[in-house]
């Protein structure tokens, strides 16, 4: 059982990994906390594998301090892969449309959505730890206890934005350029997955795990 959760965390956040590329393809906004790492990565002239990982290693010793309890071999998997992953997704999407339409930027948002989605359902349903991003709301809800997991969950998507645009203005980056990272995209991700998500898990990734 331990080694079809651990194959379907590696599976969920290659797929995930994946769908952040296409994201980034689409340009219409991608999950708040990756609007977040565009603006580091806009600062930042290294690889986005190699920043993704930097980060990542810092909320990650925030969790080992606070709350290690979800903290497993899924969340070390997410921390050196997805990184990396998206880096190869966008150069092999960009490569097939280097100027994609409207049309295909379009199809790349609902495409992305639904990836994500069936991805996440994977590596939650794996249940083997949680993101280093995800980590941070659940600390501040059952450690600190400062309110709900869904309200500071929000509240961290909503910083992550706002950072992620300042950090974007203050390395030179334009007004106009802002939707391609934190725009239509990011609304639909932070506020519309969860029922998709729950539709995977059901379907596709508990029958999987049980079986």
């Amino acid at each position: 059982m331990l080694k079809k959760r651990i194959a379907m965390s590696v599976f969920g956040v290659l797929i995930c990994g994946f769908s952040v590329g296409i994201f980034k393809l689409a340009a219409f906004g991608v999950d708040p906390f990756q609007a977040f790492m565009s603006g580091i990565d806009h600062m930042i002239p290294i690889n986005f594998g190699t920043l993704y990982v930097i980060v990542n290693a810092i909320l990650l010793s925030f969790s080992l301090v606070f709350n290690r309890k979800k903290i497993g071999i899924a969340t070390f998997i997410n921390l050196f892969l997805l990184g990396y992953v998206t880096q190869f997704s966008l150069a092999l999407l960009q490569k097939i449309f280097p100027d994609p339409s409207i049309a295909v930027r379009a199809a790349a948002l609902v495409i992305g959505i639904v990836v994500i989605c069936f991805g996440s359902a994977f590596y939650m349903t794996a249940d083997l730890g949680v993101s280093t991003y995800d980590a941070v709301a659940i600390i501040m809800a059952d450690t600190w206890h400062l309110g709900k997991f869904k309200y500071l969950r929000i509240t961290t998507d909503i910083v992550c934005v706002v950072l992620g645009v300042v950090l974007f203005l203050t390395s030179g980056g334009i007004w106009k350029d802002i939707p391609t990272f934190a725009g239509i995209g990011t609304i639909i991700t932070a506020f519309f997955m969860g029922p998709l998500i729950e539709f995977f898990n059901e379907k596709v990734a508990r029958p999987i795990l049980n079986k």
